[in-house]
């Protein structure tokens, strides 16, 4: 694959140019691990703030800086181990042919070194942590592993992706709480779940042509015409749950206002979905900023 890598990189990259600037080599590995798209560490680290936060952990800035760090390199870790695992789909997707391994710019071998590096950073940080905490943490490497499989064996993968990406919200928590009160954490995961599928079913919507004829399953072809419900259902699980985690760790009716900001940024982002041209992307980056939004209500509740 020539420099035109960075012409061709799929149309999700939000930073070409930056990338583009890289010699061929680490651009590939750049490519490999997402740094063109910050929006996956974003969603990998909002959880993390919340459990902290809503566990009364609204000093420990210096933990929620490792865990930020942490966010980037294992969201970048399994992008790596995503793209090893599906090359062979990547490769009759459009969106994704351009990939480094898929389009054969990066080889296997380079691929693993980049993976292995990035779990060194992931273990630094994983150090920081309090023992009950690295312990939750390593609990979640069977569901990554397992993750690229899902869609070649059910039509919603995007349910394992919501066990997966939001682990952070119980390693935040435990990290504050240790393992105690952990009802709140059961409703804070449920809702989580609920928002990372729902906003992993908008960005799916992306792909529904190419998925349906290589055989890739998907929640965006699986709720077929109602993707607008199921997304809007979800959403209204994951604020209904939210609710609940609040209410366990703060029994006061002013405390659940604190959500509203982020149940009017999801109404918004349900009763505007195109399900076709640019929305879909647009509306699943816009979760970056629900995830800032219920950041700062678990703030407020947990530093109450």
């Amino acid at each position: 694959m020539t420099s035109t890598t960075s012409e061709t990189i799929v149309p999700d990259s939000e930073h070409k140019g930056l990338v583009a600037s890289l010699p061929q080599p680490w651009r590939n590995l750049a490519l490999l691990a997402r740094v063109d798209r910050p929006i996956g560490w974003w969603l990998l680290f909002w959880p993390c703030a919340w459990g902290l936060f809503l566990g009364g952990g609204t000093a420990h800035w210096g933990i929620l800086a490792w865990m930020l760090l942490g966010a980037i390199a294992m969201r970048g870790a399994g992008c790596v181990y995503n793209d090893i695992v599906d090359a062979d789909l990547d490769a009759r997707v459009a969106r994704t042919a351009a990939r480094p391994i898929a389009s054969g710019a990066t080889t296997r071998r380079t691929a693993w070194i980049w993976l292995l590096t990035l779990c060194a950073v992931g273990l630094l940080v994983l150090l920081q942590l309090r023992w009950e905490a690295q312990v939750v943490a390593l609990g979640s490497l069977a569901l990554v592993a397992a993750y690229p499989f899902m869609k070649r064996i059910t039509g919603w993968p995007q349910a394992w992706l919501g066990l997966v990406f939001t682990w952070g919200a119980p390693v935040g928590w435990v990290e504050a709480t240790g393992f105690e009160r952990l009802a709140p954490l059961a409703a804070l995961y449920a809702g989580c779940w609920a928002w990372c599928m729902a906003y992993d079913t908008i960005y799916a919507l992306q792909d529904r042509e190419d998925d349906a004829m290589v055989g890739i399953g998907s929640s965006a072809l699986s709720f077929g015409n109602h993707v607008r419900a199921g997304v809007g259902g979800l959403y209204t699980m994951a604020l209904l749950c939210w609710a609940g985690a609040i209410w366990l760790t703060r029994a006061d009716p002013l405390a659940l206002l604190a959500l509203a900001p982020v149940s009017l940024h999801l109404l918004w982002q349900v009763a505007t979905l195109k399900e076709d041209g640019a929305d879909p992307l647009a509306k699943f980056r816009s979760n970056r900023f629900a995830g800032f939004l219920m950041a700062a209500a678990c703030y407020v509740v947990g530093a109450a």
